[in-house]
Parts: C-alpha cells; structure tokens; sequence
C-alpha cells in the first residue's frame, strides 16, 4: 500500500543479472538519492557460497534481508532518500523489506532467463556463477499486482527505464 506521496526507498528487484546495479546507481544518480547495492549487505559466508556455486537458502538470506530492511528503515527515519538493489525473489523476502513501510515502492526488472543468462555470460567479473541463475528463476516469485510494484521489462535500454520509473513513481 502506498500513500499517495512519492515514495522515499526504491527497491530495485529481479534475478542476478537482469540489470539491478546498472539501473539502481543510474536512478539515484538522476535523482541525486543515496544509493545501496544489496551484495554489500551479504555477510562473508554468503559470498563464499556463491563464489563455489553454491545458492543461497532462506536462512542463509535471513541476516542479509534484514541488514536491507534496517538500511531502508534508516533512510526512512531520517528522510533521506535513497535506492537499494536487492533480487527479492520470493514475497515473503519482499515483505521483509516493504510491508508496513508505505514509502517503501518495489521495481521488478522482470526479463526472460535465456536473455539474463546470455547477459551474465558476457559480464564474467562477478562472484555469482551464471549456473546458479536457474535457481534464481525457480525461486523467482514475481510481484503480484496487490504487491504495488512496478514492473519493467529488462530489455528497455537503462535510460529508459530510469525514465519510465521516474514518471510511474512521480520522482
């Protein structure tokens, strides 16, 4: 549920590789918001596991999710603004970190696997194996509608989508 008002924390969601980093630093750069990549949040561990190839479980996500949640509820108390990249790929992941907070708006890049796969195939520099992305697509429960979020396809160019979120969110 929104207010009304323009929201205050943008989360920019989706499976590893379908843009997040490149379109939430993009958005917080035109909106001169303070910005957040999700993988800083991970604890070691986490990372190690994903650098072997290894997915993450629920409870291997449960202390990264809530170092998200306690960001997001730290801009919001503050009034600062700001946009944080997480794949929040199950609802019960999204409601740790948007219910209850009305400020709070969802943006799903939402893309097909064999293009996000084709995507992080060519990027190579980063610590999650590309053979882990199926896993994210069986874990990927995309927003439903009484989720509020806004849903952009993945194969608009960064511009444009940074474009289409500002105008659907009022920023």
């Amino acid at each position: 549920m929104t207010t009304g008002e323009p929201p205050l924390v943008v989360i920019v969601m989706g499976v590893s590789g379908s843009g997040k980093t490149t379109v939430g630093r993009l958005l917080a750069d035109h909106l001169g918001w303070e910005y957040a990549e999700a993988d800083g949040f991970h604890p070691e561990a986490n990372i190690a596991k994903m650098r072997e190839g290894t997915p993450l479980t629920d409870e291997d996500r449960r202390p990264w999710l809530g170092s998200i949640a306690a960001w997001i509820d730290a801009r919001l108390a503050s009034g600062e603004p700001g946009v944080v990249t997480c794949s929040a790929l199950k609802r019960s992941y999204r409601a740790l970190l948007a219910d209850g907070r009305p400020r709070v708006r969802l943006v799903y890049l939402a893309g097909d696997r064999d293009l996000i796969a084709d995507r992080m195939a060519a990027r190579g520099d980063h610590f999650f194996k590309p053979s882990m992305l199926d896993s994210q697509f069986r874990d990927l429960e995309p927003p439903a509608p009484d989720e509020n979020a806004l849903h952009v396809p993945v194969t608009l160019d960064p511009e444009e989508i940074v474009q289409r979120v500002r105008a659907a969110l009022d920023l």
